[in-house]
């Protein structure tokens, strides 16, 4: 895994129909304007004949990235290529939407704050209260705006006038219990990232582990997603699950679901911060 901190390294990701010969040709365009491979992923889906591909781009100050973008444009539309480059050490604005649960929130301001998530994080915005102390601990800016139950658009518009004005770059729900409106949906698609905490497709909603102890699963999990306007539907980043048996009431998943919640949340926006996330359709292709 790159180190994020590393100077003169770019993170290139493309996305395209494949054929033969793009591994080629993009790695000879790099090594054309002085670029090294620091890491390397591909992969083709054959069933739409996709291909998808994340380079790490090392050799600065050797490297020429506007010489290179303009070359690799060219190839970029010969090919219908979605692509994109940035630098490594870019950081992207998170802004963080919580609720009352704080277990999420927490791990995510603990890794922020020990750098292990690459990204700066502006402020938080929560329907309650209660989490004020911890985020400006962490000397973050917190927002309380409270969502009524009838009559959510002036709300929903003062949240994303808070989002806009930070200038996210994304958007973690970090258990922010509330569904979010169509509009925002579409604004940030595959920007938009929500923990659930079930293993979907199952248990989709609201009470998802009471709907697992009624059911009788032996495993339950947390599934990290896009978010789309088709509730818990949307691209799944990442999952995990632990194992429970009949002894265990829904306290009992509650308290173990938390930690699954937590780790994959952080590892799914990792994943996104690092783009190592190419979205197609409804799927995912994760380069971890």
């Amino acid at each position: 895994m790159q180190d994020p901190d590393a100077a003169g390294l770019y993170t290139l990701v493309i996305s395209c129909p494949d054929r033969p010969g793009l591994v080629a040709e993009v790695s000879g365009c790099v090594a054309h304007h002085g670029g090294t491979l620091a890491e390397s992923h591909n992969h083709t889906d054959h069933q739409h004949s996709w291909f998808f591909m994340r380079n790490v781009i090392g050799g600065a100050p050797e490297f020429e990235r506007q010489a290179f973008c303009d070359e690799f444009e060219r190839i970029a539309q010969t090919n219908a290529m979605e692509w994109s480059i940035t630098e490594s050490t870019q950081k992207e604005r998170v802004v963080i939407l919580a609720s009352h649960a704080s277990h999420c929130l927490a791990d995510l301001l603990y890794r922020w704050k020990s750098g292990d998530l690459p990204c700066d994080i502006p402020c938080v915005v929560s329907n309650h209260e209660n989490l004020r102390s911890m985020v400006e601990w962490h000397g973050i800016p917190f927002h309380y705006v409270p969502v009524p139950k009838t009559g959510k658009e002036e709300a929903f518009a003062n949240i994303e006038g808070i989002i806009d004005r930070h200038n996210a770059d994304t958007v973690v729900l970090a258990r922010f219990m509330q569904i979010m409106p169509p509009n925002l949906c579409t604004k940030y698609a595959s920007r938009l990232i929500n923990i659930h905490h079930s293993f979907l497709p199952s248990f989709i909603g609201a009470n998802p582990y009471q709907k697992a102890y009624e059911r009788g699963v032996k495993l339950i999990g947390a599934t990290c997603h896009y978010v789309t306007t088709d509730l818990d539907e949307g691209p799944i980043i990442e999952q995990d699950v632990v194992r429970v048996d009949h002894s265990k009431n829904k306290n009992d998943l509650v308290r173990l679901g938390r930690d699954v919640e937590s780790s994959v949340l952080s590892r799914g926006l990792r994943y996104h911060l690092e783009k190592r996330v190419l979205v197609h359709g409804n799927k995912t292709v994760v380069f971890n």
